[in-house]
């Protein structure tokens, strides 16, 4: 069964670069995680066994799809793997928070088989853009479940 990562964290990044893993996440990550380039300008923070997954199935496609390959590229060359250190902090690296805009002040979300760390600003400004439509299209995406 895949890790369930869910909730909502305030982590601060320190001046060497380090996080600490919010607790309730760091038994599902197990001996560690790959973070890599998200979208929207986040990084994930994925399961080792869930990185694998996900590479593999853009892999079977990426030979004969340019756009399976641009975004393999982009996706694998971004991605690093971290091992908590016995504080459960790991080093986000430089390449990965100028990415995201990351500074002291981030948040951690779970989503599921992955979290996704995001600059503290650019995710309350995110979130407040699609509050209303997390309402208004609840019907279309959830048509099956509901709630």
């Amino acid at each position: 069964m895949p890790a369930l990562l869910l909730g909502t964290y305030t982590p601060k990044i320190d001046d060497k670069g380090r996080m600490a893993l919010p607790a309730k996440l760091r038994s599902q990550f197990g001996d560690g995680l790959v973070m890599a380039r998200g979208q929207e300008r986040c990084v994930y923070l994925l399961p080792q066994s869930e990185f694998r997954r996900v590479a593999v199935q853009i892999q079977r496609t990426s030979m004969g799809n340019k756009a399976a390959r641009d975004y393999l590229r982009v996706f694998l060359s971004g991605a690093v793997d971290e091992v908590p250190d016995k504080q459960g902090r790991v080093l986000v690296p430089q390449m990965l928070r100028s990415y995201a805009h990351l500074n002291t002040d981030v948040v951690v979300i779970g989503v599921g088989t992955r979290a996704e760390l995001w600059d503290s600003a650019s995710w309350q400004s995110y979130l407040d853009s699609k509050e209303q439509g997390y309402s208004d299209i609840a019907d279309d995406v959830l048509p099956e479940v509901g709630f």
